[in-house]
């Protein structure tokens, strides 16, 4: 297990970068905890290979520093580093059997065969494949194929880091709900640093401490599920977080207040904020009304998704999204909507701002 740092890490594919826009990853500084498990979540292309990469050895960073528990290991090889990668395609052996296969790690380290047959079994049996391990790999399906790559990087007890690139993505959606307990088990039992590289919210969501938002080549948050829902630091946290997504409202601010449209919002707190201002109000925080205060609105269409309704509303010109309880009745006047004050967030160019008083930064 391993401290991860990661020192004014930035990296571009291009052999003279003149800008921002150049870099796959910009500038990065952070320590990762020994022992816990993170999440790299974000649309394709902002950078989460690129950087799982970097960690792994199988690229070298154009600026700055990796380091495992303090001491520098930017330019070792990935043989060096003493992690386990599982890739988004399976990688297996096919003239070997699937013992074979989940041994070989341990054949290279020379561990002995009792603590390999061990180790074999109870990987086997976290995988659901005790009843396959004597037959070849050549036969088996995509999936089955992706549990040894899984087992491989799970059977080895030593390892600083265990790095995973969207490794469900062939598996069948049955069998994701099961996998991903199986790597959170492995991790309570023996506290590896794993990293999980996904697009997908509900993979990063239910499988990490710690979810690393990335955004453009940026980390733009790092924090628990809670936090990233409650407190998104950046609009795209709150766009990508949550289905549906933030809704955004373009606002101006005067110190308690902020007015959209013709609007009022008492903002719960004061406010003083530079550039393009916008208040971000989750769909579970929208309240729907009829008259009264609040910005005016038109219900579009409702969306029963079985556990609630998703109700879509057109506010001035703008598709926004608010959730209603399941046995809730949507009365036909609705013409307003307003917002529950502990759901209201500032930002200001996109990044999330607190009241006077209240600590503010960029990413938690």
């Amino acid at each position: 297990m391993a401290k991860i740092t990661l020192d004014n890490l930035a990296h571009s594919y291009l052999p003279n970068p003149t800008g921002p826009d150049d870099y796959a990853l910009k500038e990065l500084n952070h320590d990762w905890t020994d022992g816990e498990a993170y999440a790299l979540l974000g649309a394709s292309g902002c950078g989460k290979s690129t950087l799982l990469n970097i960690i792994s050895g199988l690229l070298r960073p154009s600026h700055g520093r990796v380091l495992f528990d303090g001491h520098d290991i930017t330019d070792a090889p990935t043989a060096e580093r003493n992690i386990a990668q599982v890739f988004q395609f399976p990688v297996v052996y096919d003239t070997m059997t699937v013992r074979e296969n989940l041994a070989f790690p341990l054949k290279n380290r020379g561990h002995d065969a009792a603590e390999i047959a061990r180790r074999v079994q109870k990987v086997g049996a976290m995988i659901d494949m005790e009843a396959e391990l004597d037959r070849k790999a050549r036969g088996l399906t995509a999936d089955a194929k992706q549990k040894i790559s899984l087992g491989r990087g799970m059977v080895r007890e030593d390892v600083n880091a265990l790095l995973f690139d969207e490794p469900l993505t062939v598996i069948d959606p049955h069998m994701k709900w099961e996998l991903r307990t199986q790597l959170k088990k492995l991790h309570h039992d023996f506290g590896h640093t794993m990293i999980y590289v996904t697009h997908d919210q509900t993979e990063a969501l239910t499988f990490a401490d710690k979810v690393v938002v990335m955004y453009d080549g940026r980390v733009v948050q790092i924090g628990t599920p809670q936090e990233l829902f409650e407190r998104p630091a950046h609009t795209f946290v709150g766009y990508f977080i949550g289905s549906p997504g933030m809704n955004l409202f373009d606002a101006t601010l005067d110190g308690r207040v902020g007015r959209v449209g013709e609007a009022v919002i008492d903002l719960g707190g004061h406010y003083e904020a530079p550039g393009r201002t916008q208040i971000g109000v989750r769909p579970e925080f929208i309240r729907l009304q009829s008259g009264g205060d609040g910005l005016p609105a038109r219900v579009t269409r409702v969306e029963d998704v079985g556990r609630h309704k998703i109700v879509r509303l057109d506010v001035m010109g703008t598709e926004i999204s608010a959730i209603a309880g399941e046995g809730d009745a949507i009365p036909a006047d609705i013409d307003r909507i307003g917002f529950a004050p502990e759901g209201i967030n500032v930002y200001a160019d996109d990044w999330r701002v607190a009241p006077s008083g209240a600590t503010a930064g960029k990413a938690a």
